[in-house]
């Protein structure tokens, strides 16, 4: 017989753990399920191991640097295995502290592996062994997605490294190839770079970050050059195989390129298929992500996904934004005098690549502003032109911004700078309150710090 409880809530990612104390809140018995780690992909293999990485690499740039500034050092050996270790540690103190919330039983977390066996029951095959059903009629599916593994001659016989992988290495690998050239292949192959490795990075398309325009690929594209990474663009990989020392990645033409490691990041896919979802009658789309409209309701009434397992901007705060929406729209809005319901479609897109320097990017691309027929303005102005890149040796990357010509609304912005995620946040607050890109080129900013180029930005507009 099913356990009945009021919510259940599958998976432990940015949405769901918090969204679980809010419906206990709520006065509603909430169990949540998880197969693998508490608190999702984003502390545990994504963003907070990442980027403790990235602080590792950075400090062995700025060391081997440091000699442009006056200050000489020695040679800068880097111990991947105490990068490794610090590595592990923040993310075993942020999983702890995840975990805390569910120390009182409520929500109960139950450890096992979740599918559906009607529209609103569940078994769980529980790790401790034996399984469990459990029924409610409200389910939030927040089980994320995983690495993707492309169908490629010869892969299935040569060891490869996931993200997860890549980032437990315990030496720097001599030559690592990576095959991809998203967000996570530019950090990666940054990161790798400074430890010391010679990194190939081999992507399909005409550029790197092919999502971005051109001029902010093209710029990020020479940034990596600089760094001595090799970028292979228009390389369509074909077959691999392994010699007794070496991967070999052969492209379409007969080029071929060899390495010690071979990192596979050429996307994620949804984690769905372990669900079952047709027994809910729950509706995907063609590459397995669930549906849902701009409230995260999918098909079946009471079923709602949310996070990265619904496709869309696979990003943290997007999560936690998917949270935001649900703890509004059925609870908090649910109660009487509760304000209107939330929808997706009312947030911008923002995201920052935490590559060096950062990228940080909010609202619309200079491309997808002139395909929805927008008249604009487009602001260009390199690094080179804002006072404190100079005086701090950071002067690589450039600013850009897209401007309603009519409204003189700001649109989006690409920020290819030193603290670039900072930036483009201030840009993301003149979004938000529909201010014209002049109350922020009139603004006082503390001299000398980056937020001046905001004030500089404007007067590059293209003639």
């Amino acid at each position: 017989m099913a356990d009945q409880y009021d919510v259940l809530i599958l998976g432990s990612g940015q949405a769901g753990n918090p969204l679980s104390s809010e419906f206990v809140k709520a006065g509603k018995r909430v169990a949540l399920i998880e197969r693998a780690e508490v608190a999702g992909t984003c502390i545990n293999y994504g963003c907070t191991p990442t980027k403790t990485m990235v602080a590792s690499a950075q400090r062995a740039w700025q060391a081997r640097h440091a000699a442009e500034l006056g200050i000489e050092l020695g040679a800068v050996r880097v111990n991947l295995e105490q990068v490794r270790a610090r590595k592990r540690k923040i993310v075993e103190q942020f999983r702890r502290s995840n975990e805390a919330r569910f120390a009182s039983g409520q929500p109960e977390l139950v450890r096992g592996e979740a599918r559906f066996v009607a529209p609103k029951e569940i078994a769980v095959a529980l790790k401790s062994g034996g399984e469990r059903r459990m029924t409610a009629e409200t389910i939030v599916i927040n089980t994320g997605d995983h690495p993707t593994v492309p169908k490629l001659e010869g892969l299935s016989d040569v060891p490869f490294l996931d993200n997860v992988g890549l980032m437990e290495l315990g030496a720097v690998p001599e030559h690592l190839l990576i095959l991809g050239g998203g967000y996570e292949a530019v950090e990666f192959g940054q990161m790798f770079r400074r430890f010391g490795s010679e990194v190939s990075l081999i992507e399909r398309g005409k550029h790197v970050l092919g999502r971005e325009d051109a001029d902010i690929s093209e710029a990020i594209e020479a940034i990596l050059r600089e760094d001595g990474l090799t970028i292979e663009t228009g390389a369509q990989a074909v077959r691999v195989e392994r010699s007794q020392v070496l991967t070999t990645v052969h492209l379409e033409g007969g080029k071929s390129i060899s390495g010690s490691h071979l990192f596979v990041g050429v996307g994620r896919s949804p984690s769905t298929k372990e669900l079952n979802l047709e027994a809910a009658g729950v509706q995907t789309d063609g590459k397995g992500y669930i549906t849902v409209d701009d409230e995260l309701r999918t098909n079946v009434p009471g079923i709602y996904a949310v996070g990265d397992v619904k496709g869309g901007p696979a990003f943290t705060h997007v999560s936690y934004d998917d949270y935001r929406i649900l703890r509004d729209n059925l609870i908090l809005n649910a109660a009487p005098g509760g304000k209107g319901k939330r929808k997706t479609s009312d947030r911008t897109t923002v995201y920052v690549v935490y590559m060096d320097p950062q990228l940080g990017r909010v609202g619309m691309t200079e491309a997808e502003a002139r395909k929805n027929g927008r008249k604009i303005k487009v602001a260009r102005m390199p690094v080179t032109s804002i006072a404190r890149a100079t005086e701090t040796g950071e002067t690589r990357g450039m600013l850009k911004a897209v401007v309603d010509a009519e409204t003189e609304e700001i649109l989006g912005a690409a920020i290819l700078a030193p603290e670039g995620g900072e930036l483009m946040s201030m840009i993301e607050l003149a979004i938000m309150g529909k201010l014209r890109y002049s109350v922020l080129q009139d603004a006082v900013f503390a001299h000398p710090a980056y937020a001046e180029s905001l004030n500089t930005l404007w007067g590059h507009f293209e003639k």
